[in-house]
């Protein structure tokens, strides 16, 4: 396909049983919220307004949480007055902590969704944010009503949602269960988090299996960490069994760091972007566009 085009097709390859188009959520905030040299308001907001002419279904741009716990983010009001985003069809998403967070996120109109990290995991809950699992669940259901006056969507991220390093209990039928619980407050899109990089194709298929027919009206997404060698796999898996909304950051910029891999990254997008444009399934992305973001991301993180 030359450069310079969209890439949308008509097709209907796969769409017998999964008719959702498939969503691509850039995550420049998860790329950048682990750097311990802080990244100039203006290079943030040059950086996003480039991502905003993609055509990324969303823009994972920020986060208003504590400026103590995660000081790359302090300026997230800054750089969203320095968006433009009149010509733009990608929608803005800032990751919250707690009803504080959620309210001062929801003052801007420009912000459509409020992304929450609910851990399955016990103990990553307590240590992310500071609150029991059910402590978390007051929170979703606080920040959940905030939507609903302010006309915003959440986000759920089941974090640790493929396993975890502590020995707490996981399978799929633990997953449903707080998937069901959450769904159940009105919450409607959920993203899988692969959070320390130990998703395989056998836990992967066994839950997206599972869990995309059980609940139809429900967006459940991916949310991948990998090394270099086992993204294809991962991506393959979650799509052969109807996942149709990836997260992703250009070069795999960032990701957890309590990964047993200094490999392990974020999922990189141009690998999807390649995946998806090859066996034809529609992304709706202007491909010069996005060149000229991947370019750019390495003078936004030149040592990286």
């Amino acid at each position: 396909m030359p450069i310079g085009t969209t890439y949308c097709s008509n097709r209907l390859k796969h769409k017998t049983h999964y008719p959702k188009m498939v969503k691509l959520i850039e995550c420049p905030r998860d790329a950048m919220q682990g750097l311990k040299d802080f990244i100039p308001t203006e290079t943030k907001a040059t950086y996003i307004n480039q991502l905003l002419k993609v055509g990324f279904d969303t823009i994972d741009f920020g986060s208003f949480v504590s400026p103590k716990a995660i000081p790359q983010m302090r300026d997230t009001a800054e750089v969203l007055n320095l968006l433009g985003l009149s010509a733009t069809t990608s929608k803005l998403l800032a990751i919250v902590a707690n009803q504080r967070g959620a309210e001062d996120a929801a003052q801007f109109e420009e912000i459509a969704y409020l992304g929450y990290p609910f851990s399955i995991s016990e103990t990553f809950q307590l240590r992310n944010t500071n609150a029991t699992i059910e402590e978390s669940l007051e929170r979703v259901e606080e920040i959940q009503h905030i939507c609903n006056r302010t006309g915003k969507s959440l986000v759920l991220y089941i974090s640790m949602g493929f396993g975890n390093p502590y020995g707490d209990p996981w399978n799929v039928d633990i997953v449903q269960k707080w998937v069901n619980r959450l769904a159940e407050m009105g919450i409607s899109i959920f993203q899988l988090s692969d959070t320390i990089g130990v998703a395989r194709p056998e836990s992967i298929g066994y839950l997206f299996s599972n869990l995309i027919p059980a609940y139809p009206k429900l967006e459940i997404g991916a949310h991948f960490h990998t090394t270099p060698q086992s993204w294809k796999e991962k991506i393959v898996t979650a799509y052969e069994n109807g996942c149709r909304r990836f997260d992703g950051a250009i070069k795999g910029f960032g990701g957890c760091p309590m990964a047993k891999d200094d490999l392990t990254g974020n999922m990189p997008t141009e690998n999807m972007v390649y995946y998806f444009n090859e066996i034809q399934e529609e992304t709706c992305l202007n491909l010069e566009e996005f060149s000229k973001s991947v370019q750019m991301a390495a003078q936004v993180f030149p040592e990286h």
